[in-house]
């Protein structure tokens, strides 16, 4: 693995640390002081767009907002982010993070459609071998739920956000991009936050700050790695998610996934690192 790869690897490892910690606190948030879920995303981008634009110290790229392209794009993780604040509201975070994860699957499917990159016979099977992963982690007509179901929803607008990283990742620096995508995020709740504002305490101000802090900088890192390498390369490790997601539950909410979700996360890491070991050179 040469020093680039291995540079983008660690940061794509520290943001999937971070971004489970985000959704631990919006989890509490809606589960334990019943926040919105609306307000949450709402606000996970409100303040994420307060943190990128100290760190840029008022220096902004206006031509982004004029580029429906990047609109796309924050859509997609502004769509995300809701659909998986509102599994995270009844489902267990390990699961749901399962769930999610057949987003780095369809992202992989559409760099190879969209993007044109170069992808082997055996990185096209252990992706598969990912998705039966998902399936045991969801059971679809076995005891799946609504919850779950927005779970997969949040995990396909993920998986073509992060096709769209990489496609856009020319259009500006890493910074510039990550301002755009809080800014527009936050302009396209709107709506659903503000209609449900709830009443704030020092638990809930806390939570708020500690999930845009911890999403916007793990969003943050990871544009940085797709800046440094392709997609197919760096999606299997956006898998170590599901590694923090299940300590997290379990030092947080005391939960565990049960027997055949704990097999379908198993598998979908083995299969998530397998697929770098056979990647095209």
């Amino acid at each position: 693995m040469d020093r680039q790869l291995l540079g983008s690897v660690a940061l794509v490892c520290v943001a999937m640390s971070l971004i489970p910690l985000g959704d631990t606190a919006g989890k509490l948030l809606t589960s334990s002081h019943g926040v919105a879920p609306g307000f949450v995303a709402f606000s996970r981008f409100a303040v994420g767009a307060a943190m990128v634009a100290l760190i840029l110290g008022g220096r902004v790229h206006w031509s982004l907002y004029r580029d429906w392209r990047v609109w796309l794009r924050a859509a997609l993780i502004a769509a995300g982010i809701a659909c998986i604040l509102t599994a995270l509201r009844t489902e267990d975070i390990a699961t749901v993070f399962g769930a999610f994860f057949v987003g780095p699957i369809f992202s992989y499917v559409l760099s190879v459609w969209l993007l044109g990159e170069r992808v082997s016979r055996a990185q096209s099977a252990l992706l598969g071998l990912g998705f039966c992963g998902v399936l045991l982690v969801v059971r679809p007509g076995f005891g799946m739920t609504t919850g779950l179901g927005f779970a997969v929803a949040a995990g396909l607008f993920y998986g073509a956000f992060l096709t769209a990283s990489r496609w856009l990742v020319g259009v500006a620096p890493p910074r510039q991009l990550m301002l755009s995508q809080t800014v527009m995020g936050t302009v396209l709740l709107a709506p659903l936050g503000l209609a449900s504002i709830p009443d704030v305490t020092a638990p809930i101000a806390w939570l708020v700050l500690l999930s845009g802090v911890a999403s916007a900088t793990g969003n943050l890192l990871l544009v940085l790695a797709y800046r440094r390498a392709d997609a197919t390369t760096v999606a299997p490790f956006v898998y170590t998610q599901l590694v923090s997601a299940t300590l997290l539950g379990l030092l947080v909410f005391g939960t565990f996934p049960d027997t055949l979700a704990l097999a379908g996360l198993a598998l979908l890491l083995v299969a998530g690192f397998a697929t770098l070991a056979v990647r095209p050179r």
